[in-house]
């Protein structure tokens, strides 16, 4: 804990900006009196995007979380209501951007001892803490409000109600006292439902024709997409377990060891494959059920084959192989199943 309160002191006292003399580890405080450079508008602009996790193809897979409901809500695209549909994209993205911003700041102490990551800590030490504290709080403000205007629009108060209970678990995973980050799979499981379920249950609800209710078959595939983002969620942790132990992070991994948090990770992602199979083969047949799932399906194989080697620790994912290998195969899959209802319902 004091190792921890130190560098959250040291990172907010020294709120300056970019610097050539920082080093890859450690971050000087400037001494009493010394002017430091202000940022460029451009410098700024690329660490908004690296605190928000707005590095390619992440983008993609955002605007997949924020429109998977109305892809499922009118596959057809017919009669859909323009502004309140923009408006609850809008808020699924900037409930999901202050959440990953959030998870930065939350994270500072982990991240920085972590050689993969600390550019992510860089970043928010450039800027400041009390400025990236003001864009999330900006954010979260800016997604309430589109939540209502949708609401108001289609006379649907839940779709608000979903939206105020997506921006309470991005909070309550990444804030003290609660840091559901810190509480192994519950966690991860937690991570998913706010990263996929509730947005998608938020633009169902603004888009869906009758009462807005999702059906039982839709309904399983917005749980397996909450399951099967809470399952990567914990598996994206295994690289990150050294640094998490440090810190005092009790991710899955630190909590379970590497083995068990990698098949326990598995077991979730193939749980989440499994209800958005059936899903989808109840929506449109066996055929685009398989087609929606072949990518992640590549993903839950990349996962599980430490499991299947006597020795598992060189077959361990590092963060960079993730963020330049694994995103973009789990980019595609998203993708894929926010096309497969267009697509199945293409004439």
């Amino acid at each position: 804990m004091a190792a921890r309160s130190s560098a959250l002191f040291h990172l907010t006292s020294c709120r300056h900006t970019a610097r050539s003399d920082v080093p890859r580890r450690g971050f000087p405080c400037p001494h009493p009196g010394e002017q430091m450079p202000q940022p460029t508008d451009s410098r700024i602009l690329h660490d908004f995007l690296v605190i928000h996790r707005w590095q390619w193809p992440l983008p993609v897979a955002y605007l997949c979380y924020a429109g998977w409901g109305i892809a499922y809500a009118a596959p057809g695209l017919d009669h859909i209501p323009l502004l309140a549909t923009v408006a609850v994209i809008l808020a699924n993205l900037f409930l999901f951007a202050s959440g990953l911003a959030l998870n930065t700041i939350a994270d500072i102490d982990t991240d920085s001892r972590h050689g993969d990551k600390n550019y992510l800590t860089k970043a928010v030490f450039r800027v400041g803490v009390v400025r990236t504290r003001r864009w999330v709080t900006g954010e979260i403000a800016a997604g309430l409000a589109c939540a209502v205007s949708s609401a108001f629009l289609t006379g649907r108060p839940l779709v608000f109600v979903y939206a105020v209970t997506t921006a309470i678990l991005h909070w309550s995973y990444n804030v003290e006292p609660v840091r559901l980050k810190h509480r192994g799979f519950p966690g991860a499981i937690a991570f998913g439902a706010c990263s996929a379920a509730l947005p998608c249950l938020t633009a169902f609800t603004a888009v869906a024709a009758g009462a807005g209710l999702p059906g039982l078959p839709v309904l399983l595939v917005f749980l397996g997409l909450g399951v099967l983002s809470g399952g990567r969620t914990a598996w994206w942790s295994v690289p990150d377990a050294e640094a998490d132990a440090a810190a005092g992070a009790a991710t899955p991994t630190v909590r379970h060891g590497t083995r068990r948090a990698v098949g326990l990770s598995c077991l979730i992602m193939l749980a989440g494959l499994v209800l958005i199979a059936s899903g989808l083969r109840a929506l449109s047949g066996p055929l685009w059920a398989i087609a929606g799932i072949a990518p992640h399906l590549l993903v839950l194989a990349f996962a599980a084959r430490p499991l299947l080697a006597t020795e598992h620790g060189d077959l361990l994912p590092s963060s960079a192989w993730l963020r330049t290998r694994g995103l973009p195969l789990v980019t595609l899959g998203e993708v894929v199943l926010l096309g497969v209802p267009l697509a199945a319902a293409a004439p």
